[in-house]
């Protein structure tokens, strides 16, 4: 189900749209895009509760939430214009850099990252150390996947391409997958299944989630604009993870891939302990550190995904909106 991220599809699409796309699509000096990186759901709660309740409009912006899916190039959508703020991972905004885009994290709603590996409970995996032998579905390339394949936790075991489905996990108590701990778990146990989550963050890969993303560009040239929207869109994550009601029900008006009401409340319910941990006040939501973001590039540096001759870690984010 989640969450593709076509990082060899980027070069190919600057150049299809170089010719002419690079304007923005703003119609108004206050009109935003946003784009999603998957289908609207909880971990976009924050987002859509402020646009249901007004947030962005008290704020005098004029906003726009474009869904994402399998293939969404956000990092792309950002540098040729077409949106002004995005979703993405914080490994994703190191990755994006590191290819020559010019995105910049601005606030994180998720302290600690929902990725996780699902094995079903009669499967015999309970930890990292139980995977040998088994059969992993994964997207190949991923930061996380090649974390636990430098912790040697990928040995013996059997790597399969990722479908986005949890059908291979229902079916066959041999095959683990990669999820969202807000998501597959409640997808499994709706078809009777239980499972057994095994959280990456708790291996000590943990990059920032559900990160709003924008470019040098604006906020060099529209601070103004950048702060408001990062003030609306936080309050927008601190209503939300206390009561995303509204933002629930915007996001069922625009998902056609299925969601429910039980899905939404499951993912909001599990994203307050990732949005808040250790019992973290409300207005904790959103904050970054220096030293989170250095950690990551270290890892991500020494995965060999980043080069230090093409980013730094000071250059992905900016602490200026969360004062």
């Amino acid at each position: 189900m989640h969450r593709t991220r076509p990082f060899q599809m980027i070069a190919l699409f600057l150049i299809a749209f170089a010719g002419g796309c690079g304007q923005s699509n703003d119609k108004s000096s206050n009109a935003v895009q946003v784009q999603l990186n998957w289908y609207p759901e909880s971990e976009h709660g924050g987002l859509y509760q402020a646009l249901a309740t007004g947030l962005y409009k008290d704020a005098g912006l004029e906003v726009t939430i474009q869904p994402g899916g399998r293939a969404t190039p956000v990092g792309p959508e950002l540098e040729l214009g077409r949106a002004q703020f995005a979703i993405a991972n914080a490994d994703d905004v190191m990755i994006f850099r590191a290819q020559g885009l010019d995105v910049v994290a601005v606030l994180a709603a998720m302290q600690n990252h929902p990725r996780c590996l699902l094995a079903r409970k009669d499967s015999g995996v309970e930890t990292f150390d139980d995977l040998k032998g088994k059969t992993f579905q994964r997207q190949a390339g991923r930061a996380f996947v090649e974390f636990l394949r430098s912790k040697n936790i990928l040995d013996g075991v059997q790597e399969v391409p990722y479908h986005g489905s949890i059908a291979s996990l229902i079916a066959d108590p041999e095959i683990v997958i990669q999820g969202y701990s807000c998501a597959e778990p409640l997808l499994a146990e709706q078809q009777g299944v239980e499972v057994n989550t095994l959280m990456v963050s708790d291996l000590g890969f943990n990059p920032y989630s559900s990160v709003l993303v924008t470019t040098g560009k604006l906020i060099r040239e529209k601070p103004e604009l950048v702060q408001q929207f990062v003030d609306a869109t936080r309050t927008g994550w601190q209503q939300y993870l206390t009561d995303g009601v509204r933002g629930n029900e915007a996001i069922l008006s625009v998902n056609e891939q299925g969601m429910t009401s039980e899905a939404l409340q499951f993912g909001a319910e599990v994203m307050r302990d990732l949005a808040m941990p250790n019992d973290a006040a409300a207005e904790s939501v959103g904050m970054m550190t220096d030293q989170r973001w250095q950690t990551l590039y270290d890892q991500l540096v020494d995965l060999e995904l980043v080069a230090p001759s093409k980013v730094k870690a000071e250059e992905c984010y900016t602490l200026q909106f969360l004062k």
